[in-house]
């Protein structure tokens, strides 16, 4: 049935190309035959302007002829004319029929002028004839073209017209097989679409259809029997995927009982906040106590004990305090300020805090509005900054903050010339109470990283070469 149809198809084909071949023919005799006529007609025109040269040629010898008082003729000037006459004679380019005797007897005229015994008189009179002759032939010859003119409009004429009628029949016969072989064929598809849309799979018959047409039609069929059977399997799909909701459903539920001890943890963990709170004030007592007992004691080494205990409350302190953050999940106030203003700020009061050794730089645009908690970015700022002067050795080193704006974001990076971070930390990644650093507690850069979460950005760590560490933040203009 495919090779049949095939078959057809090519036939159809052939006949449209042939008839479109004839077509093409047709024009394109009709225009090399209007060649030929524009090539005949250049050559009598050609010939026409050589007869009236020729005239010319006699009106000058004749005007010659009655200037000089001698009252002779040029021989070598009638010699000319009589050859160029006789040319003129032997070709085949005139249009009226006594054209060649005319010139034969012009001709004849021209060298008897030549002729030294003809008289002044005879001269004159075969002139003037000679004159008439070629007048008579150039308006017979006038005559001749403008008739032949006509005709050759007319037949053009005719030619175009027939032309019009053989495109205009082509383009009715192209018209009525694009709108029976294409139109309609797809209309009927449109039709099949629509019973698809209905999810209407049933294959159609194909009996009454256009042998050309029948692949398409065995395609279709084809295709809802394929579509028909993915119906199948989407029903067995939805099926299976009821059965694994039921066993999701089940997991949920012990999840939820999961979510229960966390829960129970949790409370765990704000009551260590509330246990934390407390102990902040009697922790500042202690702290204030020890601070005038130091003060109060002569021995160095009392002194120096007393210090120890100091450095060891201040850290206590700073551990609650942390703590406490950790717990609070409020979302911070944001504000618009000027970020690059900020962190030089930031800069001048962070050179009290850090060994002199240690030298601090800032790098970034002189203007940068964002719109981001501004007390929350600024201690985060802090804790990255004294984390790097914290690693350096010997309290010296270099530690360069720099701001800059990306893709829609603000980037903070502070890098410092120190040992850098750990494998274990670059692999595993920040995690609370987790820190490489000796009396470190872990929670400053995992405060960082979950201030730059809540505002949907994020913290990177990385090493530099050839050793020290770089911290990048990276924040939204906008938040809030």
């Amino acid at each position: 049935m495919r090779s049949f149809s095939y078959k057809y198809a090519q036939w159809r084909g052939w006949a449209v190309l042939l008839l479109v071949l004839l077509v093409f023919a047709l024009l394109g005799g009709m225009i090399w035959r209007n060649l030929e006529r524009f090539e005949t007609m250049r050559a009598y025109v050609s010939y026409a302007h050589r007869i009236q040269q020729v005239t010319s040629d006699l009106q000058a010898a004749l005007t010659d002829y009655f200037i000089h008082h001698t009252k002779r003729l040029d021989a070598a000037q009638l010699s000319r004319l009589s050859a160029e006459i006789g040319d003129l004679a032997r070709e085949d380019y005139h249009v009226a029929p006594a054209t060649p005797t005319q010139l034969a007897e012009l001709s004849a005229m021209v060298s008897d002028l030549a002729n030294e015994g003809a008289t002044t008189e005879q001269q004159e009179a075969r002139l003037l004839q000679a004159l008439n002759i070629t007048g008579a032939m150039m308006d017979a010859e006038t005559l001749e073209r403008e008739r032949l003119l006509e005709d050759i409009g007319k037949e053009t004429r005719t030619e175009v017209e027939l032309a019009f009628v053989v495109v205009a029949v082509l383009l009715l016969f192209v018209g009525l097989f694009i709108n029976r072989r294409i139109l309609s064929p797809l209309h009927d598809l449109k039709e099949l679409l629509l019973r698809l849309a209905r999810e209407d799979f049933t294959p159609i018959g194909t009996q009454a259809i256009d042998p050309l047409l029948l692949p398409v039609f065995h395609s279709y069929n084809e295709m809802v029997c394929h579509l028909a059977e993915l119906e199948e399997a989407k029903r067995h799909y939805a099926e299976s995927l009821e059965a694994e909701v039921r066993s999701a459903t089940r997991a949920l539920l012990e999840q939820q009982a999961s979510l229960a001890r966390t829960e129970r943890l949790a409370a765990v963990g704000e009551l260590a906040a509330g246990i934390a709170h407390e102990l902040r004030n009697p922790l500042a007592g202690i702290q204030m106590s020890i601070a005038n007992l130091r003060n109060e004691l002569a021995d160095p080494e009392q002194t120096e004990r007393a210090s120890l205990v100091m450095e060891e409350l201040k850290r206590m302190g700073r551990l609650l305090n942390e703590l406490l953050d950790q717990s609070k999940h409020t979302p911070a106030p944001v504000c618009e300020f000027n970020l690059s203003t900020m962190v030089g700020e930031l800069v001048s009061l962070v050179r009290y805090q850090v060994p002199p050794g240690v030298r601090l730089d800032f790098e970034g645009p002189e203007r940068l509005i964002c719109r981001l908690p501004e007390c929350r970015l600024r201690q985060s700022l802090l804790n990255l900054v004294l984390n790097s002067a914290e690693v350096l050795r010997n309290g010296e080193g270099h530690i360069l903050i720099e701001v800059q704006a990306e893709d829609e974001r603000v980037v903070l990076s502070v890098t410092d010339d120190g040992p850098g971070f750990g494998r274990e930390m670059l692999e595993s990644g920040i995690r609370p109470f987790a820190t490489g650093r000796p009396g470190g507690t872990g929670l400053g850069l995992a405060m960082v990283q979950r201030f730059a979460r809540d505002l949907g950005g994020q913290l990177s760590l990385a090493n530099i070469r050839p050793h020290g560490a770089r911290v990048k933040l990276l924040l939204p203009y906008r938040c809030g």
